[in-house]
């Protein structure tokens, strides 16, 4: 790719085929997501970085092989539009973005209890979505608020309301848990763990949360789920109907953890990978899912039977808690 010369910003000036008329519009939602403004019908600038630069020269390459003509330059405005004026253009352009996400978390706070203790599991799971989501987005547009707009600030408020709002349902939730007899671990003890052939990353995980912190003198067992009915001593996990599994948005994992070891840090990190590999939904989006989900992949791919996925999915387990046992809050 060619290197840029000097000059504050960068301009693409495009000249895109009428038909088809997606292809413009692709073409300016793609501009949108990189952060550009228009100055003119068809011109966009943007702050001039290396980043920018490769941003532009994609974009010009698309519009290129769509069948239009483009062009880059770098350039600084000295009559006409001044920097001052290019600078606000940015800032509306964030400003916007930024009132959408309040407009969002605004609606979002409206609708939820303002009780901290009239808040169900189920508006837990509801503000916990949209918390994620607008996390997302306001991360999305502060990478493209290159000027600092002003609207910044109220909608960083504003998710930290949110996030407050959470976290109070959190305690309020835990002050009524430790009025609720919690389950006897001992009678958990010396069973057998029963659960469906073919383990895979929840079942993985489960067995291991069982084996290293409920009975580490614990035996497992791989039936087919279908008809299956218990023996005495046998308890069922992450299987239709067992004694541990889903309930509502948490895998059988997440129920564990929240039943025996609530407080336990880095086992909430750990089930929040869990949960996004079993789930796919992308609630929790951790730098570490994607990693752990190609481990246990490769663990299913190499080894066929189960109780050698259990014995290589444990000692990947266990240096993920003492990763996260270690790491700072």
């Amino acid at each position: 790719m060619a290197e840029c010369t000097d000059g504050k910003w960068l301009i693409l000036i495009h000249q895109i085929p009428t038909k088809p008329a997606y292809f413009r519009v692709k073409i300016w939602r793609r501009l949108q997501s990189l952060g550009a403004v228009a100055i003119k019908n068809s011109v966009y600038v943007i702050p001039e970085n290396e980043e920018t630069l490769e941003d532009f020269q994609w974009v010009l390459r698309e519009i290129v092989q769509g069948g239009g003509e483009a062009s880059i330059c770098a350039a600084n405005f000295i009559e006409g539009l001044t920097d001052d004026q290019i600078e606000a253009l940015f800032q509306a352009a964030r400003d916007a973005d930024y009132a959408q996400i309040t407009e969002d978390i605004r609606n979002v706070l409206a609708f939820a209890p303002a009780s901290a203790s009239a808040i169900t599991d189920e508006d837990k799971a509801t503000l916990e979505v949209n918390l994620n989501r607008v996390r997302k987005r306001f991360s999305s547009v502060s990478s493209i608020d290159f000027f600092g707009a002003p609207g910044r600030k109220a909608a960083r408020t504003l998710i930290k309301g949110l996030e407050d709002r959470l976290k109070e349902a959190e305690k309020e939730s835990e002050s009524t848990k430790n009025q609720i007899k919690k389950p006897d671990l001992a009678k958990l003890r010396g069973r057998t763990w029963v659960t469906r052939k073919g383990v895979f990353v929840d079942r993985i995980a489960c067995a291991w949360l069982i084996r290293r912190f409920i009975d580490p003198e614990s035996k497992f067992r791989f039936v087919s789920s279908k008809g299956y009915r218990p023996k005495t001593g046998e308890v069922r996990f992450d299987m239709f109907e067992g004694e541990f599994s889903h309930e509502r948005d948490r895998c059988s994992f997440e129920v564990l953890v929240k039943q025996f070891l609530a407080f336990d840090f880095a086992l909430k990190e750990i089930g929040e990978i869990i949960h996004d590999l079993d789930f796919k939904d992308s609630k929790f989006n951790k730098n570490e899912t994607a990693g752990i989900g190609g481990l246990l992949i490769g663990i299913s791919s190499a080894h066929e039977t189960d109780e050698a996925r259990l014995e290589r999915g444990r000692a990947i387990l266990d240096d993920l808690y003492e990763y996260f046992r270690r790491k700072p809050s």
